[in-house]
């Protein structure tokens, strides 16, 4: 259950094909940064859709939790007790947590306290879901889900996606939160990493490589979301 961690690696022509794949997505994105002259400033919704994106939010975590779960009881009940690897990748995760929040808190400072903190928070929950939505996307196929296998992929990943999916809407109610280059830049960096990583088989964080592209991967998500709090640059 275990042998490669929580996910099994790709080998092969399946990794050439995924490496090849986030490759092209990294110079997409690039590309696409190139082009974009100024920032997009996305357009709040007005309070009551944003009342309704924050009940979606929560709801899409307690669904998260109860498909969780169901998940774990039911993988106990056909294998016994399992024993998960250890993740060296949390402390590099809560790190960057802690100093996002404190960067785009005083990047958002000149709006007030009340929409700095609260730009913060999203800002700080949507960081890591620039990561997992990808990254879910590349390893739901290969976890070692109790049987059925597909039924309980599903229950696991789909709550999942509507979690990092709600996270996103709620950047939209942040007054400072605007789309530029550096985002896109930063983004493409990390599908860039993503891509050496699959290269070597994408398999899960064992190894000093495997850890290292991890992290690196990882911060980039968090600099994305700081980028969309900075100020407008004239000169772009």
């Amino acid at each position: 259950m275990t042998q490669y961690g929580t996910w099994s690696p790709y080998v092969g022509t399946d990794a050439v094909f995924l490496a090849v794949t986030l490759l092209a997505i990294g110079v997409l994105l690039t590309y696409l940064g190139t082009k974009l002259i100024g920032t997009v400033k996305i357009k709040r919704p007005g309070k009551t859709v944003g009342v309704f994106m924050i009940l979606i939010w929560v709801l899409s975590l307690a669904t998260l939790l109860i498909a969780i779960s169901t998940y774990v009881t039911e993988l106990y009940q056909q294998h016994g007790a399992v024993a998960l690897p250890t993740n060296p990748i949390s402390p590099t995760t809560d790190l960057s947590g802690l100093a996002t929040f404190i960067i785009i808190a005083y990047l958002t400072r000149g709006y007030g306290a009340k929409v700095a903190l609260g730009s913060a928070f999203v800002g700080t929950a949507a960081a890591p879901m620039i990561f997992e939505l990808p990254f879910d996307l590349i390893v739901m196929g290969r976890t070692y889900p109790p049987l059925p296998a597909t039924l309980f992929t599903l229950l696991f990943f789909l709550p999942l996606f509507l979690v990092e999916i709600s996270t996103f809407s709620l950047l939209t109610l942040a007054p400072p939160m605007n789309l530029s280059k550096y985002t896109m830049f930063s983004i493409a960096g990390m599908f860039f990493v993503f891509a050496v990583w699959a290269f070597s088989g994408f398999s899960y964080p064992f190894d000093l490589m495997s850890i290292t592209l991890n992290e690196i991967s990882k911060v980039l998500s968090f600099i994305a979301a700081i980028t969309l709090f900075l100020k407008p640059n004239k000169s772009d």
